[in-house]
């Protein structure tokens, strides 16, 4: 079996594999699409090739300007046999070339574990993932506001404002301390929370919504309580980051700064707002339905662990 990276005249065959969508994200428009503006490209697609045929993919999504894809977005299989192997050799070969280890993500819907041909699906996926190196798992929970849901209440108690790349990463090192996001306390744990707090504002700031949508937080005696990161993705608006200082937790500022990055994003016109935190998060999913955002899917990330 030969394992190599996919070139144009590919295209018909792995049209042909990403017919059957699973538990993929990719369909054949979103692919052609994103090979189009560069968040699928060919030197991302990896693909194993028995006797002249392509008989598995491992698809990558990344930024449109990066140099390196950030996560799976599918895994194919149209091969006899077991597709774990496989597939976990595709994800190896990507895993390395890079020089941060990216990731896997599936989508899953709400109460997947009751769903047999979900589980059956995702379970050899997970497996090949893990054998690769990606063994780390953490489920989190997707949320959706709509105009129909109503807007929450505008915080009286916090002024907003503006603020430069500098003050932005003052406060995201800030926030760092005592995360309850997954991702943020395995980066803090291998690089630090100063290093981690960069990479974070680099994803924000590569992300298409528009900067200046972003805001500090300050209370009545202009003390820094958090801020907001409105923003967007390939998929539309999202509520990027919600972060409050450690010494300003448990005063319930998260419903505050939810409320105000909901309202910025509804003045631009969204007619849909979406966002992810940690299953284990259970004071910002509590945030979320508390104003109205309602819990549509789940995210399965798959990341190499801290060694």
């Amino acid at each position: 079996m030969k394992i190599r990276t996919a070139v144009e005249s590919d295209l018909d065959a792995i049209h042909t594999l990403i017919a059957d969508q699973s538990v993929n994200t990719v369909t054949r428009e979103r692919y052609d699409e994103f090979l189009g503006n560069g968040s699928y490209r060919h030197a991302w697609t990896w693909a194993a090739e028995e006797d002249g045929r392509i008989v598995a993919l491992a698809v990558w999504w990344g930024m449109p300007q990066s140099e390196h894809p950030f996560s799976i977005d599918g895994l194919y299989y149209a091969g006899d046999g077991d597709p774990v192997p496989v597939w976990a050799e595709l994800i190896r070969h990507t895993l390395d070339s890079m020089p941060e280890p990216p990731e896997y993500h599936v989508f899953l819907p709400s109460g997947w574990r009751e769903q047999p041909e979900v589980v059956a699906a995702l379970e050899p996926r997970l497996a090949a993932a893990a054998q690769a190196g990606l063994s780390q798992l953490t489920e989190r929970l997707r949320y959706e506001w709509l105009p129909a849901y109503g807007l929450p209440a505008r915080s009286t108690r916090l002024r907003f404002e503006p603020a430069d790349d500098d003050a932005f990463l003052r406060a995201f090192v800030r926030v760092i301390e005592g995360s309850l996001d997954a991702a943020t306390a395995r980066a803090v744990a291998q690089d630090g929370a100063e290093a981690s707090a960069k990479a974070d504002l680099e994803v924000y700031q590569e992300m298409p919504g528009e900067r200046d949508w972003w805001r500090l937080a300050y209370d009545e005696a202009g003390d820094l309580v958090g801020f907001i990161v409105p923003s967007a993705n390939n998929g539309g608006p999202v509520i990027g980051y919600v972060g409050v200082l450690p010494e300003q937790r448990g005063h319930g500022y998260v419903d505050d700064l939810l409320a105000e990055g909901t309202h910025l994003l509804a003045e631009t016109g969204a007619e849909q707002i979406r966002a992810d935190t940690d299953l284990t998060n259970r004071p910002m999913a509590a945030s979320f339905e508390r104003l109205g955002y309602r819990n549509h899917a789940i995210r399965m990330v798959a990341s190499r662990p801290i060694a």
